[in-house]
């Protein structure tokens, strides 16, 4: 069974609901179209219910056993308004902001109804960047547990599967944190352990990723991954986690025997931690376009409640996957 497959499974065992708030684009409708047929999720649109009935139609579209809330004729409108602005005064929002925002900007509205209970999770970025996606996100959803650091993810199919996880990785952080911290990069192998074992089901073995293995080279970048290593060896002792080591190292046993032989996680690493935004990024469209791999997200983690983001290329099966994906992280929270 393919990954995503598997994700649709899991779904399927506890149906949660998912807003796509970016009801101006044509693929989210066609998505919504096809999640409700195969049943592993209920849907909610942000805007008019006739209207967009009625453009789903002009398209032969199906959205008719969605969920629709329209914040302009909602009668607790009010409501996310007022909740946002208690949420936010002390950051010196007023009332009248909260108001403009709750209307206007259909991100917050999501973040405020996942944030209420009124939705398990939300997904955007099809029309919007990454910012407006997460900008809300970050300033009304807590963090979870005690990793403070909110990252991003990539899952990462990949058509070899004598790597990973039978081809399955997760590349983190690939979206978010241009360059952490030593303190930071640990809390994202945390993290991504974590999303590993949760969306997988499989014990994740993390690999901290540098130019250098086991001290071949020596410099501040070096140092810094080798800190966060330490970290992580401290605060999660059971999670298998080391480095640094390159990347060959990390996934191709014959360079692991040469270069780390006495490593837990070397030539067999699934979970791969970028030091940098910069190479996460990189590697993650180097391996999809190169590698032929598919590549869900980038999905956000270290959250309370579980908030995705799509790139704007994305394919209406893309946004498929992604609210799959969103479903098993509700249940799990």
């Amino acid at each position: 069974m393919e990954f995503i497959d598997k994700m649709k499974a899991q779904a399927r065992q506890n149906i949660k609901t998912i807003i796509l708030p970016e009801v101006e684009d044509i693929r989210i409708l066609q998505a919504t179209d096809k999640i409700l047929k195969e049943g592993f999720a209920k849907i909610m649109l942000l805007g008019n219910r006739e209207e967009l009935l009625k453009r789903a139609k002009d398209n032969n579209i199906d959205i008719k056993n969605a969920q629709f809330y329209d914040i302009n004729e909602s009668e607790n409108a009010r409501y996310y308004i007022e909740e946002l602005y208690k949420l936010r005064k002390d950051k010196g929002m007023t009332l009248e902001e909260a108001e403009e925002l709750i209307k206007t900007n259909s991100r917050y509205l999501a973040t405020m109804m996942v944030k209420l209970g009124d939705a398990d999770g939300y997904v955007s970025g099809a029309s919007h960047s990454t910012s407006d996606t997460f900008k809300p996100v970050l300033k009304i959803i807590k963090g979870a547990g005690d990793i403070k650091t909110i990252s991003s993810f990539f899952v990462m199919d990949c058509p070899d599967k004598n790597f990973g996880e039978d081809g399955i990785f997760i590349f983190s952080d690939s979206g978010m944190n241009e360059n952490p911290t030593a303190e930071a990069l640990a809390d994202i192998a945390r993290a991504s352990g974590n999303s590993f074992r949760e969306l997988i089901n499989k014990e994740p073995r993390v690999a901290m990723l540098s130019y250098s293995t086991k001290g071949s080279a020596k410099s501040e970048l070096t140092d810094k991954v080798v800190q966060a290593t330490k970290l992580v060896n401290e605060k999660n002792p059971e999670l298998l986690c080391d480095g640094e080591m390159q990347l060959d190292a990390a996934i191709v046993p014959e360079v692991a025997a040469m270069k780390a032989p006495s490593s837990p996680v070397a030539g067999k690493a699934n979970v791969l931690i970028f030091p940098d935004l910069n190479s996460g990024n990189i590697a993650y469209k180097l391996v999809q376009r190169l590698g032929h791999a598919k590549a869900y997200g980038p999905l956000c983690q270290g959250l309370a409640r579980p908030v995705n983001d799509l790139s704007r290329g994305c394919s209406v099966d893309d946004i498929v996957g992604v609210v799959a994906i969103t479903c098993v992280q509700a249940i799990n929270i």
